[in-house]
């Protein structure tokens, strides 16, 4: 959600200190009135009416670390994330290295040969399309001859 402009804040608080309530000015700007308060406090406290900057939040962890996992992933392009953090030698979750490496834009792709034999549902030869691929004749599946 943006921020109010500077004007809207101006013309809430002179209304306010033209001797509006607080619930009126919230009403006649459409605004709630915890925010005409907070402004209100904003104002006293620090002088200032200007939307407050937004809290940055923390620091990647492995911000530092960057060029490091790009090497290991064009070495080893199969690794798993486990693989990536032991040879990182840090400890963050598995999921911190997943987040590192599509910041960075990689991305882990086993490679076919690498893949073990998939799941039934993973097969073309079970289920519908297994009876599909056997109906190799014109004839129609299910009639009797």
């Amino acid at each position: 959600m943006k921020a109010y402009s500077i004007d809207l804040r101006e013309r809430v608080l002179a209304d306010f200190d033209a001797g509006m309530g607080n619930n009126a000015v919230a009403r006649k700007y459409r605004v709630s009135s915890r925010w005409v308060y907070k402004l209100r406090q904003q104002r006293s406290q620090t002088g200032q009416i200007a939307p407050r900057q937004g809290k940055t939040g923390p620091k990647p962890k492995l911000a530092a670390y960057a060029e490091q996992l790009v090497q290991l992933v064009e070495a080893q392009p199969d690794a798993t994330l486990s693989e990536l953090r032991e040879r990182l030698g840090v400890s963050v979750s598995l999921a911190t290295i997943w987040l590192a490496l599509k910041k960075l834009g990689l991305t882990l792709k086993k490679s076919s040969a690498s893949r073990g034999t998939g799941s039934a549902r993973c097969r073309p030869t079970s289920g519908r399309l297994a009876l599909l691929a056997s109906a190799s004749s014109r004839e129609p599946i299910g009639v009797p001859r």
